[in-house]
């Protein structure tokens, strides 16, 4: 028994015709270049006359998860506005996973915010949020040896759909929305800190305040492998403005050993105006080439699974009560804490808040503390930190332990594991 499928015309869920027939048995194929290998045959019958045949692979991205964690900027544990942002601030700042870097004595200082969307293209493709660069106080003209760009830094496990370092090394591709005062050009620099490699690329700003969907393409490069670890395998800089140091050479357009001449050159100055504001969202990073008509689409996580992967670098606690016994007054106490989400790598804690006061369940009376007075070393990925916090006066003075219970609901705590 057989089955048999009539169609005329077959399209993607974009509404672009994939495959179409002329009715008399021959079909004309719209499939991109990038199906570069078939697993398998589909016939399709056109009123019983004819069949065609459709690749049934090269559809299917390698990686089950986005690369790019929160790429449409959805998670901000920091903060969603940091402002004064200038010379010797560099760092994650608002959304995260996504940083500020700059490099000489910037001349300008931004605001940087996680922005909400109700309007424009990139909203009515999905998108919520973006991070947003404003500068408040401009720098027309940068020094030579200034670089101001937002990066976004992957780990070296994370990129072994690549290939990269052997003759079956993949391409890159790489797809954001886009919005600037400033037009002209602007420069990308993918840099493979595992061998000090970097590779150029190039996007334009056509309309000034609008947003713009860039697709830009990266070649493969089959020397120098991704190590299979938790340290930093690739950075993805967008430059902001750069001195002549950065913009003197030639943007390469093959991976070559990283020079400083070729990283930026082209690009305009985005910090020449009090006027101009920089914004970014739905950053996705592709294993392959792709045109924007062939770009998959981008891979949306709810929020909760996004804010997952976040915490595996940064994570804020708060809302704690610490439980201990303490003989006499004036006592030094300790309470311990881990981290919720395991960690890249040992990471480092801070804390900010007090704790407000304690109770000593016996007499009746309510003490004060001091704000917490110092923060332990985490023991491996896992976080384990203690907090310490000296008890005060109204402790009970009578011999023995008494339980103490302290009022830590004001006491942040942060952990970072970045790269």
């Amino acid at each position: 028994m057989s089955s048999t499928i009539q169609v005329d015309t077959i399209k993607d869920i974009g509404g672009n015709t994939i495959i179409s027939s002329n009715g008399s048995g021959t079909f004309t194929s719209n499939l991109s270049s990038n199906v570069s290998s078939a697993t398998g045959t589909l016939p399709i019958a056109n009123g019983g006359t004819g069949a065609a045949t459709l690749a049934a692979a090269g559809l299917q991205r390698p990686n089950a998860n986005p690369l790019i964690i929160n790429g449409d900027m959805a998670v901000a544990q920091r903060s969603t506005s940091v402002t004064g942002v200038s010379n010797g601030n560099s760092g994650y700042q608002t959304c995260d996973r996504i940083r500020f870097d700059e490099s000489g004595t910037m001349g300008a200082a931004l605001t940087i915010t996680q922005e909400s969307l109700t309007s424009g293209n990139a909203f009515i493709n999905g998108f919520a949020n973006a991070f947003k660069v404003d500068v408040t106080t401009a720098d027309s003209s940068p020094d030579a040896d200034d670089w101001s760009r937002i990066n976004i830094r992957l780990e070296s496990q994370d990129l072994q759909v690549f290939k990269k370092g052997t003759s079956n090394a993949e391409k890159f591709t790489l797809a954001f929305w886009v919005k600037a005062t400033k037009t002209g050009t602007n420069t990308i620099e993918l840099f493979d800190a595992d061998n000090t490699r970097s590779i150029g690329g190039s996007y334009s700003i056509s309309s000034s305040n609008t947003w713009e969907h860039k697709v830009v393409n990266f070649a493969a490069d089959t020397t120098g492998a991704f190590a299979d670890d938790n340290g930093e395998g690739l950075r993805i800089s967008w430059t902001l403005s750069a001195g002549s140091n950065y913009t003197s050479g030639t943007l390469p357009t093959a991976w070559e050993s990283s020079t400083v001449a070729n990283t930026a050159v082209g690009q305009v100055n985005n910090f020449d105006s009090t006027s101009n504001n920089f914004h970014i969202t739905g950053i996705q990073l592709e294993v392959g080439e792709y045109t924007s008509a062939t770009i998959p689409p981008f891979q949306h996580e709810s929020f909760g699974d996004s804010l997952y992967r976040c915490m595996r670098y940064y994570e804020t606690q708060t809302g704690f009560q610490f439980f201990t016994f303490q003989s006499g007054t004036n006592v030094t106490n300790s309470a311990y804490v881990n981290c919720s989400v395991k960690k890249r790598a040992n990471p480092t804690g801070s804390f900010s808040g007090s704790i407000i006061n304690f109770f000593p369940h016996t007499g009746g009376g309510q003490g004060e503390t001091n704000n917490a007075t110092g923060m332990g070393a985490s023991t491996g990925p896992d976080g384990h930190f203690f907090v310490g916090f000296e008890t005060e006066a109204n402790a009970p003075t009578t011999d023995g332990f008494h339980p103490i219970y302290a009022d830590a609901r004001n006491l942040v705590i942060n952990w970072a594991s970045e790269l």
